[in-house]
């Protein structure tokens, strides 16, 4: 007797839908936190390509669309961004004592708000005094985020160590 074989459906893509970022190792989270820094100056600015943003980072196009790809759509054989997307990266911002917090964002809007709210500490720190002013009792995927003037002042100088590159570059300092 002949057994009938059984086709799977295979995607087209090759890329596995969801990957735990938990599970990947150091170097390819890495790539996909580059990735994501190729998607947010491809938002910032809309005449920037994909092949060229990722060369700015230092990643492949391939790995863009392997990591994030229904933030791409392609419109006239050109890859563009969506407005916004509701992939998780964590951040780190610093607490009430100066130490980094890890904070587990879950769209594009919550990295751009924290992106701007350490742009402003930074912008305080140099002397803008009012730059934390919009911030005040805000909080940012469940974390509250530090403005009051004396907390701060006591806590500049773990500041000085909290590296705000941090941020976007994957730990590197």
């Amino acid at each position: 007797m002949i057994k009938p074989t059984v086709r799977r459906k295979q995607r087209r893509s090759g890329y596995p839908r969801n990957l735990p970022i938990i599970s990947l190792p150091e170097r390819s989270q890495s790539a996909r936190d580059r990735a994501l820094h190729v998607l947010a100056a491809m938002r910032h600015d809309s005449n920037l390509s994909l092949t060229h943003a990722a060369k700015l980072q230092g990643v492949k196009r391939e790995t863009v669309k392997k990591y994030f790809p229904s933030a791409l759509k392609q419109a006239n054989g050109k890859f563009r961004t969506t407005k916004s997307d509701r992939y998780t990266a964590t951040l780190y911002v610093p607490d009430a004592h100066g130490d980094s917090v890890a904070v587990k964002t879950r769209s594009s809007k919550e990295r751009e708000q924290l992106g701007q709210y350490l742009r402003d500490l930074g912008r305080y720190l140099r002397g803008k005094r009012d730059a934390l002013a919009p911030w005040h009792g805000k909080r940012i995927a469940g974390v509250e985020l530090v403005t009051a003037g004396r907390a701060i002042v006591a806590i500049e100088p773990a500041l000085s160590d909290f590296s705000l590159y941090r941020t976007f570059n994957g730990g590197a300092n």
